[in-house]
C-alpha cells in the first residue's frame, strides 16, 4: 500500500496504478508454483485471464494519464510486495491468530514507514474532516476489515485462487462510484465487470483439470 500511495502522491492516475496491481493475481499464481507447490488447471489459467481482461476493459481509457518512471517504479514495488506479502502469509503466518497476524503486520509497517517518514517527510497534519474521515476508513474498513478478510481467506484457500479476488477491485469501484458519485457506468464496464466475476469464479470454484 505504500508503494501505491507513494505512486498516487507523485502524479500516476488511480486507474493506471488499477492496471499494474491488476497483475497481482498473475504475479501471485506464478510465485506460488515456485514456492508453495500450488498449481492451476489450464480452465483456471482461462479464469486469470478472463479476470485480467475485465479489469483492463475497465481502467484502459486512462492508461497514459499521469504516466512517470518514479510513480511506474513505485507501482510494481506495490505489485511485487503484495504478492510476495500474500506468498509469506500463506507460507508462515498460519500459526497466528487473525488478530495477531494483524496487528504484528501493522506494527512492523508502521515502524517502517515512520523510518521512511524521519527521512524524507515533512511531519505535518491537517486535521480536517476528509482527512479524519479517510483515515478511520483505512483504520476501521482496510486494516481491521478487509485485512482480516484477506487474511482469513489466504489461510483457507490456496493463495492463487485468493490472489484473483483482486479482479474484482476496478470493476467494483467503477460501480461504486456509479452509485455513490453519479459517475457514468458504460456497457463496456457491464462487460468487464462481467468478464471479471466470470474469471474469479472460474478460478476459485470450478476445479475441471485440463
Amino acid at each position: 500500500m505504500g508503494g501505491v500511495f507513494f505512486a498516487l502522491s507523485r502524479g500516476i492516475s488511480a486507474t493506471l496504478i488499477a492496471l499494474i496491481v491488476s497483475f497481482q493475481p498473475i504475479l501471485t499464481s506464478f510465485l506460488a508454483k515456485i514456492y508453495l507447490n500450488e498449481t492451476l488447471t489450464k480452465f483456471q489459467w482461462l479464469g486469470i485471464i478472463l479476470g485480467f481482461s475485465g479489469s483492463l476493459i475497465i481502467i484502459i481509457s486512462d492508461l497514459i494519464d499521469g504516466l512517470t518512471i518514479v510513480a511506474i517504479l513505485a507501482g510494481i514495488v506495490g505489485l511485487v510486495s503484495s504478492s510476495l506479502g500474500i506468498i509469506w502469509q500463506k507460507k508462515i503466518g498460519s500459526d497466528l491468530s487473525l488478530s495477531g497476524n494483524n496487528f504484528l503486520q501493522a506494527l512492523s509497517a508502521a515502524i517502517f514507514h515512520l523510518l521512511l517518514a524521519l527521512c524524507f517527510e515533512k511531519f505535518f497534519i491537517n486535521f480536517s474532516n476528509d482527512f479524519i474521515l479517510a483515515m478511520s476508513w483505512q483504520i476501521f474498513a482496510v486494516s481491521l476489515g478487509a485485512f482480516l478478510i484477506l487474511m482469513w481467506l489466504i489461510a483457507k484457500n490456496k493463495a492463487n485462487e485468493t490472489s484473483t479476488l483482486f479482479f474484482l477491485v476496478p470493476p467494483i469501484s467503477a460501480l461504486l462510484a456509479f452509485l455513490i458519485l453519479e459517475d457514468t457506468f458504460s456497457s463496456f464496464d457491464l462487460l468487464g465487470l462481467f468478464l471479471s466475476c466470470l474469471g474469479v469464479f472460474m478460478v476459485s470454484k470450478i476445479k475441471i483439470k485440463m
